[in-house]
């Protein structure tokens, strides 16, 4: 095997979006493997001596680093009009529903069949957490029928039921949002009320926050599943937001709307080196008087909204609030003085969580088949 310099000289240059990618990657074995993830906040700097760190310690090949190019994120808007037949108040047809999670997973993925990308971001033997938002109620929170189809999907790629675990703040909450409580063989379900909180502190910028144990010693993958809703103080609240319901004290960072808390909640390591896919519930949805469940605000677009970015993902669900608003006679969250500005600092060069300029998003909207 040639030596970590002699391959130095044999690689190719990458940008730093690739070299982000890869450097995540080592980060996510690693906690996979079981090493703490208790680590000093993470800069610009920091990072881009990390890559060298990561590339000293494990024989990767060093990287020369050029200037970012632009770059393009993906977010599909999959609906089913008939989700739940012909009646709008109807039940959701699980098959339906599992049938456009695979149709909007492989146009994401660009796959040929529905098991392939959940193979890409997850193998056999890890663990995976998937964090729902059950704040709702049964009238506005993750669907219990999404969380079947996407169980289901793992499963089919390989991850053991007894190793996937459902979880949000709380126990209580879980069980009106219509999730089965269980903590013993099979698929899990429970709050970290029952698992508690982390002793240590995490922080990063303004945030300081402990974690969920569910978090830290019983996930290798993370799985985003929030909801497409309105927010009072922050302007809506999806996929970054959805993050508060990992941390202890959440109440603390609702301040100048939740910014530039969300932003640099979403950078702490712990969170975001296990962070491999948001899927958003879009079947039913609140436009106004979020984030509590206000059935005169709320709408049924029988749709997922999916993507790797987080910070796309915000900024199509945004747009679909907006024009909801709009058809509703309501005036622009601009205009009400709550935008989400937290967009914008996720963005930023300090953050670089995503992206949100819709000129460099892809957004691809499909009708599902059947």
């Amino acid at each position: 095997m040639r030596s970590f310099f002699s391959n130095l000289l044999l690689v190719p240059p990458i940008t730093v979006r690739q070299a982000r990618k890869r450097y995540i990657s080592l980060v996510c074995l690693t906690v996979g493997q079981g090493h703490s993830m208790h680590a000093a906040p993470t800069t610009r700097r920091t990072f881009l001596h990390g890559i060298v760190a990561a590339g000293l310690a494990s024989g990767i090949p060093a990287m020369k680093v050029e200037a970012d190019a632009p770059a393009r994120s993906r977010v599909v808007y999959g609906e089913d009009p008939l989700l739940r037949g012909f009646d709008p108040g109807g039940a959701i047809d699980a098959k339906r529903l599992l049938s456009l999670l695979d149709q909007a997973m492989q146009r994401l993925f660009q796959a040929s069949d529905p098991v392939q990308p959940w193979a890409d971001i997850v193998r056999p033997g890890q663990r995976v957490a998937l964090k729902v938002n059950a704040l709702g109620g049964r009238g506005l929170s993750t669907h219990p029928a999404l969380v079947d189809a996407i169980c289901t999907r793992l499963q089919s790629a390989g991850i053991a039921a007894r190793q996937i675990v459902v979880f949000d703040r709380d126990t209580q909450e879980l069980a009106r949002a219509g999730f089965h409580i269980a903590e013993s063989d099979g698929i899990q379900c429970y709050g970290t009320d029952r698992a508690g909180f982390t002793e240590d502190l995490y922080s990063y910028g303004s945030v300081g926050s402990r974690l969920s144990r569910i978090l830290t010693e019983r996930c290798d993958v993370l799985i985003n599943l929030p909801v497409l809703k309105d927010h009072d103080g922050a302007g809506i609240s999806m996929a970054l937001k959805n993050m508060y319901g990992v941390i202890h004290n959440p109440n603390k960072y609702h301040p100048n709307g939740c910014d530039p808390y969300i932003a640099d909640l979403n950078l702490l390591p712990e969170i975001r080196a296990r962070l491999r896919l948001h899927i958003c519930d879009a079947l039913t949805a609140c436009y106004e008087g979020g984030p509590a469940f206000k059935p005169e605000f709320t709408w049924r677009p029988n749709a997922l909204i999916v993507s790797q970015d987080p910070v796309a993902l915000d900024t199509v669900g945004w747009q679909t609030i907006e024009a909801k608003r709009a058809e509703k006679g309501l005036k622009t969250l601009e205009a009400e003085a709550r935008p989400p500005r937290y967009l914008t600092t996720a963005a930023d060069p300090d953050h670089r969580l995503g992206c949100h300029d819709l000129r460099h998003i892809d957004v691809v909207r499909i009708t599902a088949h059947h």
